[in-house]
C-alpha cells in the first residue's frame, strides 16, 4: 500500500510562532486536502499549558494536521541568566536527537516531501542533512525586507570592522531596505557581544542553503525587498505567500464582546485602537502619560492595558490605581480601557476603527493592511523598530511615534499622533490601496496564489 504524503512543520516554541505555523499548513491543506500535515513541538521553556488549549482546537477542527510534542530538555545553563531567545536557542539545538527520531518514525508511515522550519530551528538542518532526502524550507515570519536584511547580515558583519551596530551613527544601505540606522536593525543584532548575535550570523548563512523561503508578505507590498533578495541578494526560491492572518483566537475572553458592543455604538473611523501585542509593557510612568495624551487628543479610542513589567505576578491590571485619577471617568464617553487583551482582527475589521497605535510586530501590520487601517507605529522589541522605519519610510502606511533619548514618549506627542491618524491624508490613501493590493494578490489569479501553487509543485513528485 502507497504511503500518504506528509509535510512536517516545526516552528519555534513561542505561541505566536506556532499560530503562524498552523495557519500555514492550514493553506497548504486548502490547496491539497490528500496531504498530512506533522507539527513538531518543542516543549517551551515556560507556560507549557498556554498551547494546550489551542493545539486540541486545532487537532479537532483539522484531523488532518498531526501535532508531535517532544520530551523536555534541561539546558545546561541557568534561565536566570540567558535571554528568551538564547534559551530557546539552547532548547531547539537540544532537542535536535529527539526530532530524528520523531522523523524517522513519521517516516515509516508516511512518505515525507519537505520540511518546513521556524528561522530559530536552524540547527535542525544538521538532523536532516545526515539521514533524510527531503527538501527543507524556510517560513519567514516577518517581512521580505527583513528577510533581506538577515541574507545581508553576514556581509554587514564583515563591513563593519568589528563595530557594534549600536555604535554605528551612519545610515546602513541593504538591498531592498530602505537607509536605516544601525540602532533600528533587529535587537540582539546590535550588540556583537549578545549570546545570539553569533548564532544569527551562522543562521543567516544558512539560510541560501535551503530550498527555498516562504515569506508572509505580498508582492505589492515588499515589491522591492524581494527583487533584491532575488536579484542582488542571488536567492530566487522565494514564496511570498501572504498575507497569511491568524483568524483563530488564542485568548478568548469576556473582552471580546464588550469591546465590539462598544464599538458598535461609535461612529465610522473615529476610533483609535492602541494594543502592544502580548510581551508588550510600559512602565506606569508611560500609561499614565499616554493616558493624559489620550485625554488632551479628545479622540475616541479603544486601549488595551496591561500590567507594567514590576507587575506582572499580578492576574490583571488594576486600572485606577495605573491611570491618572478621574481618568476614567473624565473619558468615559469617548474611550474604552480594557484589561490585558482585546480580540484584535475583530477589533481591527470592525467599521469604526479609524486608526491603530501598534508595536510593529509584523502579524498586527498585516492585520492592518487588509483592513486598510493607518497605523501610529510604536515599536518596543526584537525587529519592531526595523518593521517601522519599512512601514513609515518605504511602505509610506504608518506614522512614527517620536520618542525621547531614554525611550520615553510625552503626552504632547501622544495627542498628536492619534489625532494625526485619524485624518484623511496620504498615508490613509497609501493603505487603503495596500488593502486592495492584498485582496487581490490572494485571488485565484494573484501573485500570493501563484507563489504558493509554485511552492507546492516544487516539492511534488517530478514526472517522468
Amino acid at each position: 500500500m502507497e504511503k500518504q504524503e506528509a509535510i512536517v512543520l516545526y516552528p519555534s516554541p513561542p505561541i505566536g510562532h506556532l499560530v503562524s505555523m498552523v495557519e500555514l499548513g492550514k493553506l497548504i491543506l486548502s490547496q491539497n486536502p490528500s496531504l498530512s500535515i506533522h507539527i513538531i513541538l518543542v516543549p517551551p521553556p515556560y507556560q507549557p499549558e498556554s498551547t494546550t488549549t489551542y493545539i486540541s482546537s486545532v487537532s479537532s477542527s483539522f484531523p488532518s494536521i498531526t501535532f508531535h510534542r517532544l520530551p523536555t530538555v534541561t539546558p545546561y545553563s541557568s534561565a536566570t541568566t540567558q535571554s528568551h531567545e538564547a534559551l530557546i536557542l539552547e532548547i531547539i539545538c537540544f532537542s535536535n536527537p529527539n526530532v530524528h527520531r520523531t522523523l524517522f518514525s513519521i517516516s515509516q508511515t508516511f512518505n515525507l516531501r519537505a520540511m518546513i522550519i521556524d528561522f530559530f530551528c536552524t540547527a535542525v538542518l544538521d538532523v536532516v542533512a545526515g539521514d533524510f532526502a527531503f527538501p527543507v524550507y524556510y517560513f519567514f515570519t516577518s517581512g521580505a525586507a527583513c528577510l533581506a536584511a538577515f541574507f545581508h547580515l553576514p556581509t554587514l558583519d564583515e563591513t563593519t570592522a568589528g563595530k557594534n551596530l549600536k555604535d554605528i551613527h551612519t545610515l546602513l544601505n541593504i538591498p531592498g531596505v530602505p537607509p536605516i540606522k544601525g540602532s533600528d536593525m533587529p535587537t540582539r543584532l546590535l550588540d556583537r557581544n549578545d549570546e545570539v548575535y553569533d548564532a544569527f550570523i551562522s543562521f543567516s548563512k544558512q539560510l541560501s542553503n535551503s530550498s527555498g523561503i516562504i515569506v508572509n508578505t505580498f508582492e505589492a507590498l515588499e515589491n522591492r525587498a524581494i527583487k533584491a533578495i532575488t536579484e542582488e541578494l542571488c536567492f530566487r526560491n522565494i514564496y511570498p505567500i501572504g498575507p497569511l492572518i491568524v483568524k483563530t483566537r488564542t485568548g478568548d475572553n469576556k473582552n471580546a464582546d464588550s469591546c465590539l458592543n462598544w464599538l458598535d455604538s461609535q461612529p465610522e473611523q473615529s476610533v483609535v485602537f492602541l494594543c502592544f501585542g502580548s510581551l508588550g509593557l510600559f512602565s506606569q510612568e508611560q500609561l499614565k502619560e499616554i493616558a493624559i495624551g489620550l485625554e488632551r487628543s479628545e479622540q475616541r479610542f479603544l486601549w488595551v492595558v496591561r500590567n507594567p513589567p514590576e507587575l506582572q505576578n499580578q492576574t490583571e491590571p488594576d486600572l485606577e490605581s495605573l491611570l491618572p485619577d478621574g481618568f476614567l471617568n473624565r473619558t468615559g464617553n469617548r474611550g474604552m480601557v480594557v484589561k490585558s487583551w482585546a480580540p484584535q482582527v475583530p477589533v481591527l475589521n470592525h467599521k469604526a476603527i479609524g486608526g491603530f497605535v501598534t508595536h510593529c510586530g509584523w502579524n498586527s501590520i498585516l492585520e492592518a493592511v487588509c483592513v486598510g487601517v493607518p497605523m501610529v507605529a510604536w515599536p518596543l522589541y526584537a525587529e519592531q523598530r526595523f518593521n517601522r522605519a519599512v512601514i513609515v519610510e518605504e511602505i509610506k502606511i504608518a506614522i512614527s511615534m517620536n520618542k525621547t533619548e531614554t525611550g520615553f514618549v510625552s503626552f504632547m506627542e501622544v495627542e498628536k499622533r492619534v489625532r494625526e491618524v485619524v485624518e484623511e491624508g496620504p498615508v490613509r490613501e497609501r493603505t487603503k490601496a495596500m488593502k486592495n493590493a492584498a485582496e487581490s494578490a490572494l485571488v485565484e489569479t494573484g501573485s500570493s496564489r501563484h507563489a504558493l501553487t509554485a511552492l507546492l509543485e516544487s516539492w511534488s513528485p517530478k514526472q517522468t
